[in-house]
């Protein structure tokens, strides 16, 4: 079967190809492609934990995402290159921060996000979780503006999260241990239908 190169499919379309993949893997464990066979697209899911890398057999998200909240993330992940925009909520327009984490959840998981980060971090229902707890599809929150939970991303496993990061940028995956966001962590919440809301409940 003859397949169009992932390097050759249209940006909007790779995420989608990410995620296809994503489930290939998980279905039939098939092994990473030799290093000299792998496209851009490969090499980019691969350093993401996608993909395994040679030698693996299993990506390191993959085992993660399993279980807990794979849907939302993969949905997260299909809007991998959408464009920031102040006040933003749709992948046509572009999304701020609060925008995209509002969207995803919405649109994955049926579950409506105050609209501002703040608000997110305070949302009722919503259970505060210690870093070392966190698990794919948690809300993690950064102070980037000199005030408390002014930033908002979604925690992908592998110390990694995605978000919509600033003006001029898109939404894309970043690793939490940098010191940028290790000296910014607020902390973390996790919606009750994600994971069972199995972590204790810490005081914001």
């Amino acid at each position: 079967m003859n397949l169009t190169p992932s390097h050759l499919l249209p940006a909007p379309l790779r995420p989608v190809l990410a995620a296809l993949l994503l489930a290939f893997s998980a279905s039939c464990c098939v092994a990473a492609p030799e290093a000299d066979a792998v496209d851009p697209v490969m090499q980019m899911l691969q350093s993401k934990g996608l993909l395994p890398q040679p030698g693996q057999s299993e990506a390191p998200l993959l085992s993660q995402m399993r279980d807990t909240a794979s849907d939302l993330v993969i949905s997260a992940m299909n809007f991998i290159g959408v464009s920031y925009r102040r006040g933003g909520v749709s992948a046509g327009d572009g999304f701020d921060c609060s925008g995209f984490t509002r969207h995803v959840f919405e649109n994955s998981i049926g579950l409506v996000l105050p609209r501002r980060a703040d608000e997110q971090a305070k949302a009722p229902g919503l259970l505060a979780i210690k870093d070392v707890d966190l698990k794919p599809g948690d809300l993690v929150f950064f102070n980037t503006m000199r005030r408390t939970f002014s930033h908002v991303g979604i925690y992908v496993g592998d110390g990694k999260f995605i978000h919509s990061p600033r003006a001029g940028g898109q939404v894309r995956v970043e690793d939490m241990r940098e010191a940028y966001w290790v000296k910014r962590f607020n902390g973390a919440r996790r919606a009750p239908q994600i994971n069972g809301g199995e972590a204790p409940q810490l005081a914001p």
